[in-house]
């Protein structure tokens, strides 16, 4: 079955249950980083909608410039990494860029400048998310690349859970500025490059991986397209984030029907981070065990779940937390999974390439998605345009799952 672990790296030795020190090294980068990132992220929204008084059009053009942008980068990060055998170095050019974006947002007040800052930024993401994530599968057993990538998100997420809680003390702190925010922000990123530079290794070979190393060029890299099983797992990616609903549309979605005061919108993202912390190692584990395939699926069935709750809105308290419980499982039944299932189909030459590709085109169908929802919420309503992406999703789950049921392992 497509997605299904090896029976020979099932097995495991002692090898496979341990996770390198690089993996823990970027976990530790990632942590930091995320910190800096979701403290902006957390009040964002908010910041845009009530302080500056964005529509939901309006909002959607510029969510999707923050999570879009990165696609039309993170192929030339993939390749020039693998090419130049760089991994490091060009993570570090995306960390680094987005370090320099958020003291950035102190100086500009205006809708077309934080559109340009958050790009940038979005620039810097695009750059670094495949290498990183090629050196973690490089330096894991094919065995335990689940296992890897959850412990990487785990600690990822760690950053994204203690990033709000510092935003919302800071404007608690501070009378609601914003600016503050934006400072310490930026301040957290510059430490997430210093420990990049001084802690992360420069090359990681892949432990049971000693493949001749054939020349990398733009061609061979898109030429991994003719693989069926990439092909079908960038066709899925692509499918399934066309009807993904962004983070900060979720939020916002649950704060109009969940009856979240303003000064409480900074702390909605924790119930996503807390939940994906605690089940980013275990559904990397059931991966790696059960197969790719079942795992990932099964984290957009709970995704249609999270739709169908604030389609349903009951109004109660316990409503909130069952939303963001069913976020958070989400990405930790799919976000490290998906990297894992590339990883194992791409060469350890080609892996940031592989990386890349499937993660532009998921990057581009978010994009899309953030901008066809806003324009709906604007024309239709928010009900409306969250029943269109939960049909979509629901259809492009079936179909996801038969094609990649119909590709051989």
């Amino acid at each position: 079955m497509y997605l299904e672990e090896r029976a020979a790296a099932r097995g495991g030795g002692g090898a496979g249950r341990r996770v390198a020190p690089a993996v823990l090294a970027l976990g530790a980068v990632s942590l930091i980083t995320d910190v800096s990132s979701e403290m902006v992220t957390a009040v964002l929204p908010l910041y845009l909608v009530v302080g500056l008084g964005l529509s939901p059009l309006g909002f959607g053009v510029l969510d999707g410039i923050y999570n879009g942008v990165s696609a039309f980068v993170q192929l030339a990060g993939g390749h020039v990494a693998d090419r130049a055998r760089g991994h490091k170095a060009v993570a570090g050019v995306g960390y680094g860029l987005s370090a320099v974006c958020k003291p950035l947002l102190l100086l500009v007040h205006t809708v077309g400048g934080i559109g340009a800052v958050l790009a940038l930024d979005r620039t810097g993401k695009g750059l670094r998310t495949a290498p990183r994530d090629a050196l973690i599968s490089l330096a894991s057993p094919v065995g335990g690349q689940g296992r890897a990538f959850g412990v990487h998100r785990a600690m990822d997420t760690c950053g994204a859970l203690l990033g709000p809680v510092a935003a919302f003390g800071i404007l608690a702190g501070t009378a609601d500025s914003y600016d503050a925010v934006f400072g310490v922000s930026g301040c957290v990123a510059v430490l997430g490059v210093v420990v990049l530079v001084l802690f992360v290794p420069g090359r990681v070979r892949p432990p049971a991986e000693r493949t001749s190393v054939r020349r990398v060029d733009l061609r061979t890299a898109l030429g991994l397209l003719r693989q069926s099983r990439l092909r079908a797992l960038a066709v899925c990616a692509v499918l399934l984030g066309l009807t993904t609903v962004s983070d900060a549309f979720v939020y916002l979605l649950l704060q109009r029907r969940g009856g979240v005061g303003d000064g409480w919108f900074p702390l909605l993202p924790l119930g996503t981070a807390a939940t994906f912390l605690v089940l980013a190692v275990p559904a990397g584990l059931l991966a790696d065990r059960v197969g790719r395939r079942g795992v990932f699926l099964a984290g957009h069935g709970l995704l249609l779940g999270a739709y169908g709750l604030l389609l349903w809105a009951p109004g109660t308290v316990v409503f909130v937390y069952a939303v963001l419980l069913l976020h958070g499982a989400f990405y930790a039944a799919t976000d490290g999974v998906l990297s894992a299932a590339v990883a194992d189909v791409v060469p350890g030459e080609l892996r940031g390439s592989g990386l890349a590709l499937v993660g532009t085109g998921r990057a581009l169908a978010r994009f899309v998605c953030s901008l066809g929802f806003g324009a709906a919420w604007t024309w239709w309503g928010d009900g409306t345009a969250l029943a269109g992406c939960a049909v979509g999703l629901g259809v492009s789950a079936v179909v996801a799952g038969a094609v990649l049921r119909g590709v051989a392992a």
